[in-house]
């Protein structure tokens, strides 16, 4: 699959009032790019160097505006909403497609739908990894497993709110292993990593961006990770599938989106933008030291990436069912 090929235009796109004369001088004023978490997590750990790219390539402001709530579901919301004029984006994680899925589970009706958003670009797609503090008594996968067994339900777990991807992950690993651990939900990564850090909780599922600086800074003591492969930086670390649990992988990937109804000149300027950003050396420089390297997908292939993982990820929710 090539990275490169190009989303298909939409020709005969009916345009809203004042959108037409937009496209000509696009981006014409900042552009918003929305996270959907408070600072600190995945999602904005990559969209910061994103938006500080493409203000050197369009010499706009593109402030990132933090708008947690709900799991990512307001943030979300907020720019499947939006004007449809390329002036806001969102830089959203793997749980986009399966807060929707939640809300129907649980008999709520979806603030968004994965349908209201335009893939525009992947930026980067990581494995997430289990961590805990470095004092913690568990130094290897197996020691964590067993006293898991031994104590259920004793072990606490944070997430960046139910259902999200690092919710996701942890019920995967939990259902695979066997074990029952409680699940102590925040309102984003960032929260979470830092009621792992003081304590509050005893694990994380963590997108490898916020963990790696505190596992090398000695805070935290990384266990397994999610992926096929070893990730960047944690090269020592075993993944759970060579530990027996085959069917125990997940990615926390960030990708741009834009509302829908964007016309389809305005998506192909921002794929260029993208393109152009991803070239840039201060951008992988920052996301090279987060731990999470890019990986450039636009257009079909980008699509069909979203699709595949959504309809995974979509699944991985209906197993863990509804939530009280």
């Amino acid at each position: 699959m090539k990275r490169r090929d190009m989303l298909a235009g939409t020709a005969g796109l009916a345009l809203a009032p004042g959108l037409a004369s937009a496209q000509g001088d696009y981006p014409s004023r900042p552009v918003q790019m929305v996270v959907a978490f408070p600072p600190g997590g995945q999602a904005d750990i990559v969209a910061r160097p994103v938006s500080a790219a493409l203000e050197r390539l369009w010499r706009q402001p593109v402030p990132v505006v933090n708008r947690g709530g709900a799991g990512g579901a307001i943030g979300n919301a907020s720019v499947a909403r939006a004007q449809p004029d390329g002036h806001t984006l969102l830089m959203a994680l793997s749980s986009l497609a399966m807060l929707p899925e939640a809300d129907r589970l649980n008999g709520r009706t979806p603030s968004y739908t994965v349908d209201q958003l335009a893939p525009i670009a992947l930026i980067t797609a990581d494995p997430t990894v289990l961590v805990v503090k470095a004092d913690a008594p568990w130094r290897t996968l197996e020691e964590f497993v067993e006293d898991a067994k031994r104590r259920p339900g004793a072990i606490t777990y944070s997430s960046a709110g139910n259902y999200s991807t690092l919710h996701v992950a942890m019920a995967m690993f939990a259902g695979a292993a066997g074990i029952d651990m409680l699940h102590v939900p925040f309102q984003g990564g960032g929260p979470a990593m830092t009621a792992l850090l003081s304590g509050t909780v005893q694990a994380l599922s963590s997108g490898p961006g916020p963990a790696l600086s505190q596992v090398r800074d000695g805070k935290l003591r990384a266990l397994a990770q999610w992926g096929a492969t070893r990730a960047p930086g944690f090269e020592t670390v075993p993944t759970f599938i060579e530990k027996g649990f085959r069917d125990v992988e997940f990615y926390i990937w960030a990708g741009v989106f834009a509302p829908a109804a964007t016309p389809a000149p305005i998506q192909d300027r921002l794929r260029a933008a993208l393109r152009q950003a991803v070239r840039d050396d201060a951008l992988k420089t920052a996301l090279g030291a987060a731990g999470s390297p890019i990986d450039f997908r636009e257009g079909a292939a980008f699509e069909t990436f979203f699709r595949e993982d959504s309809a995974r990820l979509v699944r991985a929710v209906q197993r863990i069912g509804k939530i009280d």
